[in-house]
């Protein structure tokens, strides 16, 4: 309900909100109130060690003389450093916009596409003129300041009127004077639909726009190619990997094939990476086109016929989108993998497109998965797909899989997870290495209290299978609930009964009264807090955190799991990463250097923040040094601030960009159980530090320092290089 004196607005934060506006990271929650007089917005911050969050207040002016990379976590930096798209809208814009006009840019950002189109038509200094005007529609407040810093920068804040809006709040006679004339956006994530582009096009049509309106971009198409890929089976399909694994242990029993899963959805990947772990079975096909300039519809279904080009088995189909900007049909934006080097003439596209760019983060292929093993194909056989989208997504379903149907008693009691939580427990040497270290555990105890401080299932089921006697509290902070309905689900198939697991199924800090009045005999952990997988390695120092909190409820000769946990580090040759993260200057003939240090960009006066990358997914990248430990957490002790360095010596020529930092987790107390998180570890994501300068290795450059702090009040990890 809407009052007279507030209205609130409740943004569950991912990428972008749907009409303009992005998101600020993956576990934020924002909420912005504003009244007649004042706006302000409230952040929810999770706190990295405790897992729990706190509301930020962030205030009406930007404090330029303590400004902090607020804006890190989200793609603009990303965005505004890839080149090609910037060229390729400035064209468009200037092709589009060709004399005094209404302009509407919906998902404003930083105001780069509005200054386009303001300079396009040549506005005067007066933003409600009839005659030309540019509306720029931006709902994300921090966003908003720094826009309104660029303007500035730019002598553009006259000419460009600003709303803090979704712009299907918007309203002509209210917020602007007229319908607009030309529609300019960029609200695209890699699906293409995810950020709301279909609601915001439908809105703007129907209230925003006059009747024959120019749009850039004009059209945009999905493509899609059959691959075969083991590992891609691997991120998805735990039931049949899990087969091949003769542990005892059954995560996804007979039955219950989707108990644990992944979404049924697309998934954002750098599929280069990939290389000749993908074995292409079918050509490029055309999906879906859909066209910016007139009213799209909510709902569309297509049936593509696909000719296999090889014997094999359909493990996923990758798919990516072409962007006509202008309507002629000569300015293009591809997403493409580096393979496809121009789609066949059929589908419509000039012969001088092109799919090659330059790596870049913000837009990645997407991946979906097939059912369980896969679709077998023989060579020339016509595959059919049914394809369908709604408002914010592409699904897709293959004829021949649709026809059988797999019984699941599980749907009350299964929990998602991602691809890569997937195919760590379907692991065969990972489940090898975390059974070995929970019998060290388990090792002359009878009878004991076993205490699961995170979120992981398979050691819930691993230690009520092993030990027949223990009695377990699993703590699940992030499955609750969910996580006791999946261990009743599966505990005949993996012989406990659920009289020996309680579920804590809140955030709340454990006491002897949920023990019983007993000590805690194991504390054990992967560590694995659902929801951080995507977040810095060092997230799963919450379980120092929790251990902490329940010092005086454990026994004297208790076991911890992992007992320590080891910060590493080795130095990176990341030029892709780098040169996608590096400082802005001039974008387009426009002044973006006032956003370094707001959106965390490396340069000479800003500094980069750890931010969470898959290494072997960042394009070029090659080591250029062993591997050093920077500083060790003591997990038999309470936690604590602690510090460490380490003199990196490079044994490889070449450009040093940053450093790749990651947790080893010392799981026994002889070291001899280590589970590493490193680069070569394809199933975790690394902290990258990108320096400000590269550096290049040659003669009087042999080595460099880097230093990090653990700041145990706040749970963040500074690191430093001199």
């Amino acid at each position: 309900m809407r009052s007279h004196l507030q209205t609130l607005t409740r943004t569950v934060s991912v990428v972008r909100t749907l009409t303009g506006g992005f998101r600020p990271s993956p576990k934020a929650i924002t909420r912005t109130m504003s009244t007649n007089t004042t706006g302000l917005m409230f952040q929810l911050k999770l706190n990295p060690i405790t897992g729990n969050s706190e509301w930020i207040v962030i205030e009406e002016e930007l404090d330029d003389a303590s400004p902090k990379p607020m804006l890190a976590t989200t793609s603009y930096l990303d965005m505004l450093n890839d080149s090609p798209r910037n060229r390729a809208y400035r064209n468009a814009i200037d092709k589009a916009v060709t004399k005094q006009c209404h302009v509407l840019d919906i998902g404003a950002g930083t105001g780069l596409l509005s200054m386009m189109a303001a300079r396009a038509m040549g506005v005067d200094d007066d933003s409600s003129s009839s005659k030309g005007m540019v509306t720029a529609c931006e709902s994300y407040l921090p966003m908003v300041k720094l826009m309104k810093k660029v303007l500035r920068a730019n002598d553009m804040n006259s000419k460009i009127r600003v709303l803090n809006k979704r712009s299907d709040e918007v309203e002509v006679g209210v917020d602007v004077a007229s319908r607009a004339d030309v529609l300019v956006s960029e609200i695209l994530d890699s699906e293409l639909l995810g950020e709301g582009l279909i609601p915001s096009l439908q809105h703007a049509h129907d209230k925003l726009l006059v009747e024959n309106y120019k749009t850039v971009p004009y059209r945009a198409t999905t493509y899609g190619q059959l691959v075969e890929s083991t590992y891609l089976w691997e991120l998805h399909d735990l039931y049949n990997n899990e087969a091949n694994v003769a542990d005892g242990i059954h995560l996804v029993p007979k039955g219950k094939e989707s108990i644990l899963r992944v979404k049924p959805q697309q998934f954002a990947m750098h599929c280069d990476a990939m290389g000749e772990e993908l074995r292409l079975l079918s050509e490029p096909f055309k999906i879906f086109e859909f066209d910016f300039w007139k009213r799209p519809d909510s709902h569309g279904e297509t049936q593509v016929h696909i000719k296999a080009t090889d014997d094999g088995t359909v493990h996923a189909v990758i798919s990516w989108w072409v962007l006509q900007l202008d309507e002629e049909g000569n300015i293009f934006y591809s997403t493409s993998p580096k393979w496809i080097n121009s789609p066949s003439t059929n589908n419509g596209l000039s012969s001088t497109y092109t799919g090659t760019r330059d790596w870049c983060d913000h837009w990645k292929q997407c991946v979906w998965f097939t059912k369980g093993k896969g679709l077998p194909v023989r060579k020339d056989e016509d595959v059919r797909m049914d394809a369908i989208h709604t408002d914010i997504s592409i699904s897709y379903k293959f004829k021949a899989q649709s026809q059988t149907s797999e019984v699941d008693h599980s749907q009350d009691s299964h929990l998602t997870l991602s691809p890569e939580r997937i195919a760590i427990y379907g692991d065969n040497n990972w489940r090898q290495f975390m059974l070995k270290a929970i019998n060290y555990a388990l090792k002359g105890k009878e009878s004991p209290l076993c205490v699961i401080a995170d979120d992981s299932v398979f050691l819930s089921v691993a230690v009520a299978h092993i030990s027949k006697s223990s009695h377990i509290i699993a703590m699940f902070p992030g499955f609750g609930d969910k996580g006791r309905q999946y261990l009743q689900a599966v505990a005949d198939e993996n012989g406990y009964s659920m009289d020996r697991i309680q579920v804590i199924n809140t955030r709340k800090q454990l006491t002897m009264n949920d023990t019983h009045q007993n000590k805690v005999d194991l504390l054990i952990a992967e560590p694995f807090y659902f929801g951080a997988e995507g977040m810095l390695p060092w997230q799963g120092l919450q379980f120092w955190s929790k251990r902490t909190m329940i010092d005086s409820m454990l026994a004297e000769d208790v076991c911890i799991m992992p007992c320590k946990g080891i910060l590493k580090a080795c130095a990176m040759s990341l030029p892709d990463l780098w040169r996608s993260r590096c400082a802005l200057e001039n974008i387009e003939g426009f002044d973006h250097t006032m956003v370094n240090t707001t959106l965390g960009a490396c340069g000479p006066s800003s500094e980069s923040p750890c931010l969470p990358f898959f290494i072997w997914q960042c394009g070029e990248t090659q080591k250029l040094s062993d591997t050093y430990t920077i500083m060790e957490f003591d997990f038999l002790k309470p936690m604590s601030s602690c510090h460490g360095k380490a003199k990196v010596e490079f044994i490889e020529a070449g450009v040093c960009h940053g450093f790749a930092l990651w947790i080893d987790w010392v799981m026994d107390s002889t070291n001899d159980i280590v589970m590493s998180t490193g680069p070569d570890q394809r199933y975790w994501k690394q902290g990258v530090k990108l320096l400000a300068e590269p550096l290049k290795i040659g003669p009087g450059i042999c080595s460099t320092v880097i230093e990090a702090h653990f700041d145990s009040s706040s749970g963040e990890l500074s690191v430093n290089n001199r």
